[in-house]
């Protein structure tokens, strides 16, 4: 009944129009009804606007009557409420209708606490002509349903129905060109959208492409890159392998001659060894040989003593008158030959052999440095 009140009042449901709120300041619902379910203001509106979109189309009458057909078979549809008391001065309400006389609680008009049908009525009694004149006029509605229309009256309805009915058909075409029209603006808006969809969708193809192309350039500089890259490490990946040879030869090498140092050290310390004793040897050698100069030189000493004592006995010995009887053996002492001749031999003997030792200590000693 609500929607169909808004579609009497504001006509058909426009979205840009009928926005949310332009429902709040009206009073379309009892409030024992917005009492009766837990709904906000807004869930009510949103439920009234849902039904009043339904009614697109429908003129203002026609939802005049709609709204009429559903009142009128509500509990409270045409009923007039006069406010009573009875014997025992209890308030009550009392509703006039078209069926006859009710008695209401006031806190419920719906349901009466007890009825009179019109039928059962002989005699009622009152102070005013109200509820007397309420009756009188639904008793005259009643009888003009069930009267026959005069032709005049009918001729009325007549071109009242048909000009419903032109009005009818003048607003079916009117909603099928408003129809028509809205189908072609959404379709209009459908095609903008849609071409703005394309737009859009061909200038983020365009982008992709570039991007694509970017990504491709890209790609094949890494790949470029990649390859030298690839080509710079399998050029390392040589020279290491080169250097592992290298160090490994170098390793064996290192270590051949470490092995060969080794030898030598060896050999030179059995060598030193061996100088060592041969210089030991060779220095008791040079004592003993020092040992038989100074022997030698005591001796050629005492030789030359001889001598002189041998030659001084002989000057003072007188000569023989011949000299026949003499030994021919004896060697002559004249002019000091056997003294040199004594002296010659020795000393050359000697210095032979001292020369011949430090000769060969010399080579010892230079071949031990080496």
């Amino acid at each position: 009944m609500a929607s169909y009140a808004v579609q009497a009042k504001y006509g058909d449901y426009d979205p840009k129009i009928h926005k949310p709120g332009f429902l709040a300041q009206e009073e379309l619902l009892p409030k024992r009804v917005i009492n009766l379910y837990q709904m906000t203001p807004e869930m009510w509106e949103e439920r009234i606007t849902a039904c009043y979109a339904e009614h697109r189309g429908r003129a203002r009458d026609e939802a005049e009557m709609e709204y009429l057909k559903i009142a009128q078979d509500l509990e409270m549809y045409g009923v007039s409420y006069f406010s009573i008391r009875n014997k025992k001065g209890t308030n009550l309400m009392l509703g006039v209708d078209a069926f006859g006389l009710h008695i209401y609680d006031p806190e419920n008009k719906l349901t009466p606490k007890i009825s009179f049908p019109w039928n059962e009525i002989r005699n009622i009694s009152y102070s005013d002509k109200e509820i007397l004149q309420l009756c009188i006029g639904n008793h005259d509605l009643f009888m003009r349903r069930r009267r026959v229309d005069s032709l005049e009256v009918q001729q009325m309805k007549s071109q009242a129905r048909e000009e419903k009915a032109r009005k009818q058909l003048e607003r079916h075409r009117l909603c099928r060109e408003k129809q028509l029209r809205e189908d072609a603006e959404r379709a209009r808006d459908d095609l903008e959208r849609r071409l703005l969809q394309l737009q859009d969708e061909a200038q983020l193809a365009n982008e992709a492409l570039l991007r694509s192309e970017e990504t491709a350039d890209l790609l094949a500089e890494k790949a470029q890159i990649a390859e030298e890259e690839a080509k710079l490490l399998a050029q390392k990946a040589a020279e290491a392998e080169q250097e592992m040879q290298r160090l490994q030869v170098t390793a064996l090498r290192t270590e051949e001659e470490k092995r060969l140092m080794e030898q030598k050290v060896l050999e030179a310390e059995v060598l030193a060894l061996k100088m060592a004793e041969e210089s030991e040897r060779r220095a008791t050698e040079a004592e003993q040989l020092k040992q038989d100069l100074q022997d030698a030189r005591e001796a050629e000493k005492r030789a030359k003593q001889k001598l002189i004592e041998i030659a001084s006995k002989s000057s003072h010995t007188p000569l023989k008158s011949s000299t026949a009887t003499m030994p021919t053996d004896i060697p002559s002492f004249e002019n000091g030959n056997f003294t040199f001749d004594f002296k010659d031999t020795d000393m050359k003997r000697l210095s032979m052999e001292i020369e011949k030792e430090k000769v060969e200590y010399m080579e010892k000693s230079k071949h031990l440095q080496e």
